[in-house]
């Protein structure tokens, strides 16, 4: 369509003006009473399905394979979970007189996501990097991230107003660990077909981040707390964002030639160490901050989103022409980087 190829040449994701949208429409038309009620069952049915059909994609002999490059998926794990969470504390803490408590606790929370799987694969596979220690390490990541990201909020953010409770950990397992269960116990039934209708995979996965969208930023406008969120904060957040993944970008790539690691493993190391996965963040703030202005909490990792498609959409790049210009395409069995995948890096969230 031209629309979308207007937003492709201009390096803008469509799911953004989705997101925005939504956002928009929730501003327009808040849900409020029994709508309100009905907005959270659908919410709850909705993160339940996409765990489930995440666990049915998922190949666990993948996962068991991908742990032998035990090096690889630690430096990863390290920078998703320690590295991350540093740099977001000393960040908010040096900036906390500029910051609300919620846009500080929303800048946190990006810090404990786990790794994106769609565009890490997608921008791995762009630079020529190694594909599947990418698919492994960001499926890991998602993996690991079910108990390390209610643990990290435990830990470190109950300093920023964090409302964690035991029913956070009841929430989590019934509503995303066995629905995720239940999908990799069918995923020898029903994994294939799925492979086969990746439209109807993506259309859950980014219709249920739609739809805690719109019932987060419902909330607020019935609550009344974006009436406190001047542009100011809203620049301060988009700057702390960048500067986050900058660091991360900087150090992943530093620490990974300093290991001796080849540039393919680089390549999976700095695309998968460097995301944050809004597929899992959103639906797990709605259950770790259930009664928190959830809105102005997701909205550092909304911006976040943005931040890393641009700045990894370019790096995959710049990576490929390296790749290019010492060997061909071939001899890494990886398509030109101008292909397909540019257009599934742009979109895949």
């Amino acid at each position: 369509m031209p629309f979308r190829s207007l937003l492709s040449r201009l390096g803008i994701d469509p799911y953004l003006i989705a997101l925005i949208a939504t956002v928009g429409l929730a501003a327009a038309l808040p849900a409020r009473g029994v709508a309100a009620v009905a907005v959270d069952h659908a919410v709850t049915a909705a993160v339940a399905l996409l765990f489930f059909l995440y666990g049915a994609r998922l190949s666990s002999r993948a996962v068991i394979e991908g742990l032998a490059h035990w090096r690889l998926q630690a430096l990863v794990f390290a920078s998703t979970f320690v590295l991350f969470p540093l740099v977001g504390l000393a960040l908010t803490t040096a900036l906390r007189p500029f910051l609300s408590a919620d846009l500080a606790l929303g800048l946190m929370f990006v810090c404990v996501l786990p790794s994106t799987v769609q565009s890490s694969i997608a921008f791995t596979s762009i630079a020529r990097g190694n594909v599947p220690a990418a698919l492994c390490s960001a499926s890991l990541s998602n993996l690991i991230g079910m108990v390390m990201t209610p643990a990290l909020v435990a830990l470190l953010l109950s300093t920023h107003g964090a409302g964690f409770s035991g029913q956070a950990l009841v929430d989590i397992a019934l509503q995303i660990l066995a629905p995720f269960a239940a999908g990799q116990l069918a995923q020898r039934w029903i994994g294939p077909w799925l492979t086969r209708h990746r439209a109807l995979t993506a259309f859950v996965d980014r219709g249920s981040i739609l739809l805690v969208v719109y019932a987060a930023f419902s909330e607020g406008m019935v609550a009344g707390v974006w009436a406190s969120l001047g542009l100011g904060e809203l620049a301060t957040v988009l700057v702390l964002d960048v500067v986050m993944l900058g660091l991360v970008l900087i150090i992943t790539t530093a620490a990974s030639r300093r290991l001796g690691f080849s540039r393919e493993d680089e390549i999976a190391i700095v695309f998968c160490g460097s995301k944050k996965s809004m597929a899992s963040g959103i639906p797990m703030a709605n259950i770790l901050f259930a009664g928190q202005p959830l809105g102005l909490i997701v909205l550092p990792l909304m911006l976040f989103h943005q931040a890393q498609l641009f700045a990894c959409a370019t790096l995959a790049q710049r990576y490929a022409r390296r790749a290019a210009a010492t060997s061909s395409p071939a001899t890494h069995g990886a398509r030109p980087a101008n292909g397909p995948e540019s257009t599934l890096a742009a979109r895949a969230g």
